[in-house]
């Protein structure tokens, strides 16, 4: 059982729901984080029931040929919306992939009966609009031990788990991040890729704006994705960012699709959680993007795979990202698959 909603083995039975406006909860889960502000979900509201379909044109095919990042992003967006719907008063059922001949259709999330929600799960539902990527330094603060353990209790409510590195470790694992940054900058593709998501256009709802990027690191310590790179007017001063970051390692017992959903439905806890205890956060990507330097990342003897790492401190205030508008991501009723 999970405080959010509980995961159906079996198909859910659908219904109607009395004062529930699914059409709010599907914008609050559009706030969701994905690989470069992608945005790589569309919904679809039927009786009660909201079915989640990944969008595989925005998938980016140099970053993430496999589609992983792209169902973690999704799976961030699931989580985001059974959130507001238990901040609503609901109670809802999950099921993944629940028809087998539509892999697109990665989740159906049904609502069931009223229930007062928690004061944690209110707690989350207000963090969703303030929870952004922080490409800024850090304060050279530590993060309380308790604050990394509600953290880690928030993945494992979802099924992963998410481990602090020790100073030997996040040595390790910055120099590899280090690594796998410079191997993805040599490639032509990567950057024409980069470049598709970092464009300026006036009233773009998707991608990263240049409000966005933050300062080159001085100490050329954290691996901050350069979105920048192909901005040459692009005014970008340096700073020192922390010298001992707090870096964290989510990781999910198994590799599979459903996994990857449901790393993205335990990072997105995870964040939202950090949000509310004034913490920022940063995913750092570029290191399970490489597959040699992922394998690295990953516990083979546990069975272990690594789908993302972050970088956890007390940074300043940034801004929002853009949203796509409903009529973009919202489905007719009668849609039958592309």
């Amino acid at each position: 059982m999970n405080d959010i909603g509980t995961h159906a083995v079996e198909q859910p039975k659908q219904g109607h729901s009395t004062g529930l406006d699914l059409m709010a909860c599907v914008r609050a889960a559009t706030a969701a984080p994905s690989l470069h502000n992608s945005q790589p979900w569309r919904f679809r509201i039927v009786a009660g029931t909201v079915d989640v379909y990944a969008d595989p044109r925005r998938q980016l095919e140099v970053l993430d040929p496999a589609g992983r990042e792209l169902l973690i992003s999704v799976g961030a967006a699931v989580f985001t919306l059974r959130l507001a719907i238990r901040g609503a008063g609901h109670l809802s059922d999950l099921k993944l992939f629940p028809v087998a001949a539509e892999p697109d259709l990665v989740a159906r999330v049904s609502v069931r009966r009223p229930m007062a929600p928690t004061p944690a799960a209110e707690a989350l539902v207000a963090a969703i609009p303030h929870r952004h990527t922080n490409r800024w330094p850090f304060a050279r603060s530590v993060v309380p031990a308790d604050a990394v353990e509600r953290l880690a209790d928030a993945a494992r409510r979802e099924g992963a788990t998410l481990a602090v590195a020790n100073p030997v470790s996040r040595t390790t694992i910055l120099n590899l991040s280090q690594e796998a940054d410079r191997v993805l900058r040599t490639k032509g593709l990567y950057r024409a890729e980069l470049a598709r998501w970092t464009s300026p256009r006036e009233g773009r709802g998707d991608g990263v704006p240049m409000t966005a990027v933050g300062p080159w690191d001085a100490l050329e310590i954290l691996p901050i994705r350069d979105f920048g790179l192909l901005q040459p007017r692009l005014d970008r001063t340096a700073a020192e960012f922390e010298p001992y970051p707090t870096i964290m390692v989510l990781s999910t017992d198994g590799d599979t699709r459903r996994d990857w959903v449901s790393a993205g439905q335990a990072l997105q806890r995870v964040l939202l959680t950090a949000t509310w205890q004034n913490l920022s956060t940063t995913p750092i990507s570029q290191p399970v993007e490489i597959p040699a330097v992922r394998r690295l990342l990953t516990d083979i003897r546990t069975g272990r795979w690594a789908q993302m790492v972050l970088r956890v401190g007390y940074g300043r205030p940034t801004t929002a990202t853009p949203r796509r508008p409903l009529a973009e991501v919202l489905l007719p009723d009668g849609w039958e698959g592309p």
